[in-house]
């Protein structure tokens, strides 16, 4: 071009790549144009839109850009301004669809103002009328905002909102307008063209909280009745692309915050922690997981074990474990409704043993298990409801997951069959009001993370206010039975049951073999005769024997022990004295060979030299197994003398 060109210095230019010289164009780099404007410099459009050259050089003009490259390092060599060419790895942009090469170019476009705006964004939060949750990410909105500039609107897209500027076909005036003005208000041509540009789609979605509520009427019922709405649920990476506008427009147009509470989740990555991409191919379509677990599944798998604000692993074996429950809950449901007394006794019996002033269920019309499980509801109710109010969902399902799983079905279920199955029709409706009652209220508690199968299942229980699951009243915290927790038979109970399978289990002793269960108590007797139905199924016992001291128990008797209470089961009862010595014998023997053989081997100077760290640490660690067991196996023959 036989011009000259400005030498400027500037510290964006990294020194030690390259040469440490750049060329700027302003026109072409957003780093380049910030450079422009520091240091006041031309802004030259070298190209078109259709990546032709411009008119600057004739020599090139129409041009395609990319040869007109090629062309000019040739022009170079030609001329003997060319000193080198050198090879190196720089970051150039790539279209995410097609793959090309990105080629910046400066046009006109539309700006909002942002410096006024985001101030009074950034102050709401900072004086608390909106709040974040985690409130560390409160760091993140302020930065972006606090270091604004001003917001380019225009976009270049078939689809969204028109930018509302009208051109004067004749003299060129803009007017800014809601509807297409019908003459210039300069020149008075009625010939007017709208921008072809659309809105920024975050633009159009700041304006989501209050334009979907019927505004700009605000008397409207909708705008009246939700806005501000309470709660904003998103992604962390959406921070300043969308909340921090929805802020600034909603304080812009209606002078209220959009939202009380910006919830914020993680992202849902694959089971070894990448993010999800088309790229990486480890993307999982969320219908092909809803056909084969059903959607309560999915939305169990990505809510339990996560806290808010932290990514979220997609684990498959998550999904299995949701569809467990679910099975476990529907098998539950057909139980409960297949054995239930009829809907009006247990209405009536809900009413019979109310107290009229204090609303607690009075303790003489209930057992001991009865009220246990519904003071376990009373807990949990509290628990979950304070963890959603902190937005602890995690927390809240996996405490309503194991409450629905290990004290209803597994324990207060099986206490319950015995009275189900009773010819004693008082205490079918005492049982069946229970079960109903607890398990209604655990599907409330369920339904916000499993909505569908929760629905269906409290379609078919006893239902006291005739509405559906979606619009009944949430549980109250409140407390609905009095339980003495100083001294809690049941949990005590549960202790000596799980001991007693336990032995059973280590042992191998065949479920259908019954030992006699002899209880040495003071505090539990009146319980233990109430109970000594279910505890005889669930201990798997022949006899319950229950008496104040230790006196005439079996002297090989298994003793376990719990708070206020121990239970003796006779050895003889559980194996055969003779061939359990026999058994255990040879299992004694087989495990001092084993112990001989893992110390000659680590005493061996030849195996410790040569072999791998790896190897030698697995064989300390089977020699301190063998040993450990090898200990127990002789305590326990040494019991059978």
């Amino acid at each position: 071009m036989d011009k000259d060109i400005p030498i400027i210095a500037d510290e964006f230019v990294e020194k030690d790549f390259g040469t440490g010289c750049v060329k700027i164009t302003p026109a072409h780099d957003i780093n380049d144009y910030q450079a422009g404007l520091r240091h006041n410099l031309e802004v030259i459009d070298v190209f078109d839109e259709n990546f032709k050259m411009g008119n600057l050089v004739p020599e090139y003009q129409g041009m395609e850009l990319l040869e007109a490259r090629k062309r000019i390092v040739e022009k170079l060599k030609q001329i003997g301004a060319l000193v080198k060419e050198e090879d190196y790895t720089h970051n150039v942009a790539k279209c995410e669809r097609c793959k090309h090469t990105i080629e910046p170019k400066i046009s006109t476009q539309w700006f909002v103002s942002m410096k006024d705006l985001a101030k009074r964004a950034a102050d709401a939060v900072r004086n608390g009328e909106t709040k974040f949750v985690p409130k560390r990410y409160e760091k993140q909105y302020f930065h972006w905002l606090d270091n604004i500039q001003d917001w380019c609107i225009s976009r270049q897209l078939w689809w969204g909102h028109r930018i509302p500027a009208y051109y004067c076909d004749a003299c060129g005036e803009i007017h800014v307008a809601k509807t297409m003005p019908t003459v210039c208000k300069k020149c008075g041509n009625t010939h007017l063209t709208q921008d072809p540009d659309t809105l920024d789609t975050w633009f159009s979605s700041a304006l989501w909280p209050f334009s979907t509520l019927g505004w700009p009427n605000e008397n409207s019922e909708d705008y009246k009745q939700f806005y501000p709405t309470s709660v904003l649920v998103t992604g962390f990476d959406i921070i300043t692309f969308w909340i921090s506008r929805m802020m600034t427009q909603g304080l812009e147009f209606t002078n209220k915050v959009p939202f009380k509470d910006v919830l914020i989740h993680g992202i849902v990555r694959d089971s070894e922690g990448r993010k999800m991409s088309k790229t990486l191919g480890n993307g999982v379509d969320p219908i092909d997981v809803i056909n084969e677990y059903s959607a309560d599944a999915l939305r169990f798998s990505v809510i339990s074990g996560t806290t808010m604000g932290n990514d979220i692993r997609y684990m498959p074996e998550k999904l299995d474990q949701a569809s467990n429950f679910a099975n476990k809950i529907w098998n539950a449901a057909k139980f409960i409704t297949m054995n239930l007394s009829e809907d009006e006794k247990i209405m009536a019996f809900s009413e019979k043993i109310k107290d009229k002033e204090t609303g607690i269920y009075r303790s003489e019309f209930l057992k001991i298990e009865d009220r246990w499980i519904l003071h376990k509801l009373d807990n949990l109710i509290k628990e979950v409801t304070g963890n959603l109010e902190n937005y602890d969902l995690g927390i809240a399902l996996d405490k309503i997951y194991n409450f629905i799983w290990n004290e209803f079905c597994d324990w207060y279920i099986e206490i319950a069959k015995s009275r189900l199955y009773s010819q004693n029709e008082e205490e079918k409706v005492q049982v069946s009001f229970v079960l109903n009652y607890v398990f209604g209220d655990s599907l409330k508690l369920l339904h916000p993370f499993m909505p569908f199968i929760t629905s269906e299942i409290y379609s078919k229980l006893v239902n006291y206010d005739d509405k559906d699951l979606m619009v009944t009243h949430w549980p109250k915290t409140k407390k609905r039975v009095e339980y003495n927790e100083t001294k809690d038979f049941l949990e005590n109970l549960k202790q000596i049951i799980i001991g007693i399978r336990n032995v059973r289990a280590n042992m191998n002793v065949h479920p259908s073999k019954k030992a006699n269960l002899i209880f040495v108590t003071k505090d539990y007797q009146g319980q233990i005769k109430e109970a000594k139905e279910y505890i005889a199924k669930l201990g798997f016992g022949n006899e319950i024997i229950i008496q104040e001291t230790k006196k005439d128990i079996p002297q090989n008797a298994i003793s376990i022990l719990a708070d206020g209470m121990e239970v003796f089961m006779p050895f003889e009862d559980l194996v055969d004295l003779k061939e359990e010595k026999n058994r255990l014998q040879k299992e004694k023997e087989k495990l001092e060979k084993e112990v001989e053989r893992g110390e000659k081997m680590l005493s061996n100077p030849g195996f410790t030299s040569k072999a791998p760290e790896s190897k030698i640490q697995e064989e300390k660690e089977k020699l301190a197994k063998y040993e450990e067991m090898l200990k127990i196996t002789a305590e326990r023959l040494k019991n059978l003398q």
